[in-house]
């Protein structure tokens, strides 16, 4: 493995979420060099000062920034934030026409500064902002992917665990497919340390996990994102943590195993569709695991989820 050196992140958008983006970065040390560009000059300054105001407090991480693409080159990673928002009662791919548009004529930009760069799309909704990206500019479907379930999963394991009375990093279990309406657990591989999820027994006393009470979680985890939307107009801190996570992957190239979304091709009989699926991230960006075993029903909801998004990246191709 070959850590990157002197390595930087470019986040695109200065908004919300990309702002988190640039402070967990910056606070976790992710990159040697943080930028945040956004074509929104005053904002984009504002949020680089008030970030480079506190790097007394933070490790060797600098924090650069503004609205001159220019930011952008010698870019390891770009993390893509830029777009509409997702508003209270607005599901993720009611914001795909517009999403879609600025992705389109924001790519070939990015890329003439930093065509070598591993990209990450966050923006919503990611699996098909990111089909229609690696369309438009042709690149690898290991260099630019969606940030896709990792902030799902993350949610899952954090419900779990706190049910089941140990950490969050003892519980292993996935959320797959869509970041979005369709996604589902993989219940069939869900395990807290080495105990499959149903046969867990509490330490506290409560009662086993059943498959009703797995259900509602997997509802709870789906719509999370909805709920803190309504109470405070966006999801920014975890999404932020989340994402310099997987930026963390691929600069230290740590071959993690994590929940991203590329372009799948004939991944269990699917095709053209970004989902997110057990991948290994790297320095050369996320490749899926192909071993990755479904269940007779769990098969079933990942080949609906690729139908409900092929249709949406369709409409939005015409």
């Amino acid at each position: 493995m070959s850590v990157i050196e002197n390595s930087k992140v470019t986040v695109v958008g200065a908004g919300s979420v990309g702002s988190s983006v640039a402070y967990a970065a910056l606070i976790r040390g992710s990159a040697r060099h943080v930028a945040l560009y956004d074509i929104a000059t005053e904002k984009a300054e504002a949020e680089v000062l008030d970030l480079a105001h506190g790097t007394q407090f933070t490790g060797s991480s600098d924090i650069v920034g503004g609205s001159d693409i220019s930011v952008i080159e010698g870019s390891h990673v770009v993390v893509i934030t830029a777009g509409a928002k997702q508003k209270p009662g607005q599901t993720r791919i009611e914001l795909a026409g517009v999403n879609a548009g600025i992705l389109r004529s924001m790519m070939p930009q990015l890329l003439s500064v930093a065509p070598n760069a591993i990209y990450v799309v966050v923006t919503n909704p990611c699996d098909v902002l990111t089909v229609l990206a690696q369309e438009a500019t042709g690149l690898p479907p290991e260099q630019i992917f969606a940030s896709g379930t990792v902030l799902d999963t993350s949610r899952l394991r954090w419900l779990l665990a706190r049910r089941a009375g140990v950490s969050t990093s003892s519980v292993h279990a996935y959320i797959v497919g869509e970041h979005g309406d369709t996604e589902f657990p993989l219940w069939s591989h869900a395990t807290i340390g080495t105990v499959p999820i149903l046969d867990w027994v509490p330490l506290d006393g409560q009662p086993k996990f059943t498959a009703d009470e797995l259900d509602q979680i997997a509802v709870d985890v789906r719509d999370a994102a909805y709920k803190v939307i309504q109470g405070k107009g966006a999801t920014n801190y975890a999404i932020g943590l989340s994402s310099a996570r997987i930026v963390e992957a691929i600069l230290n190239d740590e071959h993690a195993v994590m929940p991203v979304s590329p372009v799948l091709h004939d991944f269990h009989g699917v095709d053209g569709v970004a989902l997110s699926v057990p991948s290994i991230v790297s320095a050369t960006g996320a490749v899926p695991i192909r071993e990755t075993q479904f269940s007779v029903s769990e098969l079933g909801l990942f080949r609906r989820s690729a139908d409900a998004l092929r249709d949406v990246a369709t409409s939005l191709r015409g």
